[in-house]
This record gives structure tokens, sequence and C-alpha cells, in this order.
């Protein structure tokens, strides 16, 4: 795999600054009395770093890992500090720089003010972690990361959350626990089959050089791959998301599912492909058609939920199903469409849990049935809400229409039968936000609303600030996307050489049309 030098660290830089952020919350206590202008100022300097860092970075080779920089770490282990970026990884940096300012701003008024400073805190420390998970090249530093993410996500829900938070940030931190525990499995393994050496950890390393038979690589593979369709996540591992999203406060809820849970996607694009291409081409029939249940499953659920929060991540497991389908199906369309649906999804998803944490702050309830004609007396938050739900379902123009369609598009060059099934997951789409929207927003509402509503009004300064440049964002990326799919197009032009050899090995499948390989060569 060939890198690029960085000439200053930095990443490491980015991983700094919000580490020890977070650290100087904690011990400072003047500090603390002011953690949200301190929070906010920090995300802002991050931020501006990843500006600058995605300045130094050549588009054109996008699929090339770039500001790399790697220092032997624990040698014994061949463990390595090595950090790197291709288009993907610079992209989903930018994400994560991008929108934890936005909850920072938002969570002053979602948390109390003498609690700003540990939330805060927590945030700057989820985000250092972020930033290494993002640019890893090294497995085990990939590992320890991915591991160590829990205790802040775990608090955020469990400290700031809803009446039954407790429950919610348990269930959360079991499934990831179990997710940790099954990808440690894969991770010692590699170990033992890796290269050895200093650097045996390295993904450049560990790459094409793994001693083991295919059966143990599968079994790694498998080891690594359900660890990733629980952070996704997939169905049947996703019911600890709905319980989750529920309870969490909407920026946290930002955080995890617009971030975060793209790392199971990221994992598998980063990870398993690259390190099992024949155990990735083995398993990708059963994957996919894993991803079209998702794809529907989760759109009929979010059909039948009375609560925003839960249809929205209801919601959310739909969309990683598209992700996962166009990851694996053997299409550069389709895998250039997920990693740029990654990027939409969470400016989409950012819009619906924000502008609903500001409805319910204004009603004291997001149970659809119990509101209507919300319109009328708070236009802005009905307008924000509607479109970030249009972008959602991929309306032309928005964020969401280019990945879709590039995802469609691969997959029925691939297979008619998958393609049919994933466009379903589009129409119920338009009815898990439209029927919604309806019931809340539309209509007279009662004078008991009216009255109660008018005490607070319609967005403020502050909220107005915090989703103009999320739908900002959704525009940009709807009308002007060359910039996204051209940075990431390299690293899908390796994925599809991973996956597109799945059509020979799964003939028989009545799952991949007989033309699939002539689709993608088109």
């Amino acid at each position: 795999m060939q890198s690029i030098t960085a000439s200053f660290p930095v990443l490491t830089l980015m991983v700094l600054v919000p580490l020890v952020g977070a650290l100087l919350l904690w011990v400072v206590p003047p500090l603390r009395r002011l953690g949200g202008t301190v929070g906010l100022v920090l995300s802002l300097a991050e931020l501006v770093i990843g500006v600058i860092a995605a300045t130094q970075f050549d588009a054109g080779q996008g699929g090339v890992v770039q500001l790399a920089e790697t220092h032997s770490w624990i040698p014994a282990l061949g463990i390595s500090w090595a950090l790197g970026v291709n288009g993907l990884g610079l992209a989903m940096l930018l994400l994560a720089a991008f929108l934890v300012p936005i909850v920072m701003l938002a969570s002053h008024g979602e948390v109390e003010a003498e609690r700003q400073g540990g939330f805060s805190a927590l945030v700057l420390l989820l985000e250092a972690f972020i930033v290494v998970i993002f640019a890893a090249q090294d497995v085990f530093l990939f590992y320890i990361c991915f591991e160590a993410m829990l205790l802040p996500v775990y608090f955020l829900i469990g400290r700031f959350g809803g009446p039954d938070r407790h429950r919610a940030a348990l269930k959360f931190l079991l499934y990831s626990l179990a997710g940790g525990l099954v990808m440690l499995v894969g991770v010692v393994m590699l170990y033992v089959y890796g290269p050895g050496g200093d650097s045996n950890y390295l993904v450049s390393s560990l790459v094409g050089q793994l001693t083991a038979s295919q059966s143990t690589q599968r079994i790694m593979f498998l080891s690594l791959f359900i660890a990733f369709a629980i952070k996704a996540p997939m169905f049947p591992v996703h019911t600890w998301l709905p319980d989750t999203a529920e309870q969490a406060t909407p920026g946290t809820s930002v955080l995890l599912i617009g971030i975060l849970d793209k790392i199971g996607t990221f994992g598998m694009i980063t990870l398993v492909l690259p390190l099992f291409p024949e155990a990735s081409r083995w398993a990708a029939t059963p994957i996919m058609v894993l991803a079209v249940i998702s794809i529907l499953y989760g759109a009929l659920a979010a059909v039948a939920q009375d609560n925003l929060y839960r249809l929205i991540s209801y919601t959310s497991i739909s969309h990683f199903g598209f992700m996962v389908l166009g990851i694996f199906i053997g299409s550069q369309v389709a895998a250039t469409g997920a990693m740029v649906y990654m990027v939409a999804h969470g400016l989409s998803i950012a819009g619906l849990y924000l502008v609903t944490g500001f409805l319910a702050r204004r009603t004291g309830t997001v149970r659809i049935s119990e509101l209507g004609g919300m319109a009328r007396v708070l236009p802005l938050v009905a307008g924000t809400w509607l479109v970030s739900g249009l972008a959602s379902i991929a309306l032309p123009g928005l964020s969401g229409f280019v990945p879709e369609w590039m995802v469609l598009t691969g997959t029925f060059s691939v297979s008619v039968v998958l393609g049919i099934f994933a466009v379903l997951g589009v129409i119920i789409a338009a009815v898990y936000v439209l029927l919604p929207y309806q019931r809340v927003f539309t209509g007279a509402p009662t004078r008991a609303w009216t009255e109660r509503v008018a005490q607070r009004g319609d967005m403020d300064l502050r909220e107005k600030i915090v989703v103009v440049p999320v739908i900002a964002a959704m525009l940009v990326l709807g009308f002007a996307p060359a910039f996204l799919t051209d940075a990431v197009d390299g690293v899908a032009e390796d994925v599809a050489q991973t996956t597109s050899t799945t059509s020979g090995d799964a003939a028989a499948s009545a799952v991949i049309a007989p033309t699939a390989q002539e689709g993608i060569t088109k």
C-alpha cells in the first residue's frame, strides 16, 4: 500500500487538541465553569486544523494514504503510532470536525450550564478517539480507540440522557463490548498469522501477507465483520440503537449515529476488505441479503413509530443498509455512492435530531400522536425538519440524492433483484418522512399547544446558527458533490476490485444476476 508522508504531523495535532482540552476541563475548575465556551472554541480550532489538513491533501490521489506519520510504539508486539488518511478517511475526519462544534453549540439548550464542562470534556475526548480511528494505519491502534470510545459515549448517554438513560447506556455498552470482544479474537489472530517484525500490525504490512489458511482467514474476517456490523448497525444486531437514540440528548445522537456508527462501514472498507479479500467475496452474498433486509426492515419499522427519536433511528438502520449494499455489491459506482452516503447521512441525521430536539424543548414531547399543527406556530422548526427529512429520502438537489442514486445504479448493474428490493426501501422512505411531517406539523394546532409553544417562540438566534451550516452543507453536497466523489473514487476502485468477482463465486445464487461482471465493467 502506497503512502505519502506528512511534512508536519497535522493528524497527531488533531488528536492532541481535543485530548488536551478534555483533560484541562477536568482538572482546571475555572475552565470547567466555562465548559461550553471552551468546548466550542476548541472544536472550532479542530475544524480549522482539519481544513488545513484538507488543503495539504491531493484529491487526485484519493486512494493513496496521505499525511502519513509512523512511529514505533511497542516494537515487541509490532504496534506503531501510525496515522494517515485516504480520501474516505479525510472525509470522515472533516465530517466529525464539522459536526462537533455544532453539537457543542446545540448543547447550550440541552445541558444545564453547571454541567456543560463535563459534557464538553466528554465530547472532546470522544473527538480525539474519532480522529485516531479514522486515521489509524495500525490495526491494534484502531482497536484500542475502537474500545476506548465506548467510555465517553456511555457517560454521555448515562449522565445527560432521558429518564431511562441508565438502561439505554448499559445496553449500548453491552452490545459494544460484545462486538469488541469478538473483534479482539481477530486482532490477536492477526498477530499470530501476520508477517511479524516491529511493524506487524501496520495495515500495509498485513495486506497480502497473512500466513493463515483460507478457513482461518474466514474466521478472522467474521471476527472483524461482526464487530463492524454491530456498530453499523445492521439487522439483526441493531436493537441497541433505537433505545439509545430515544434516551440520548439530540447532540449525543448526532455524534453516535452521524459519526460513530460510520466506523462500522469505514472499518469494512479500510480493514475487512483489504485484509481478507477472499473471505469478503465468500461472504458477500449473505451480507448483501442482510443489507437489503436492513433497508426494508428499518424503513417499515420507522413507519410504525410514534416517537420521533425512535423513528429517526430506524431510518438510519435502513440507510446503513444502503451503505453496506454499496460496499459489497462489486461496483465502483455503488462503492463511491456508499462513501458519499456516509457523509450525506451524517448531515441529514444532524438536522433531524437537532431540530426534533428544538421541537421537544418547546412542546415537552416527541410523540407524533400528541402533536399537530406545529407549522403554524413553529414555521422555522417545521421547515428545517422537512428539509432534513427530504435530504434523508434523497430529494434531488439535497445531500442524499447523489449517493443513493449511485448505490442504486451500481446495484442494478450487478443484481436486478437486489436493486428492486432496494428501490422498495426508497418508496417506503417517502412514507416515513412525509407521514410524520403531516401529522406533527400540518393542520391546526389546539389552543393549548398554541399558548404553550408561544412562551418559547420559534427558533432563537443560537438555534438558527446551529442549523444554517447543516442545511448549507446539504445543499452544497446536493448540487456540487464532485469534490467528494473525486476524493473517494480511488478508494472505491480498490473496493470494487476486491468485491467484483462476487458474481463468479455466487453464480449459482439467484440473488446475483448472471451478467454481473459485465455490469461492473461497464
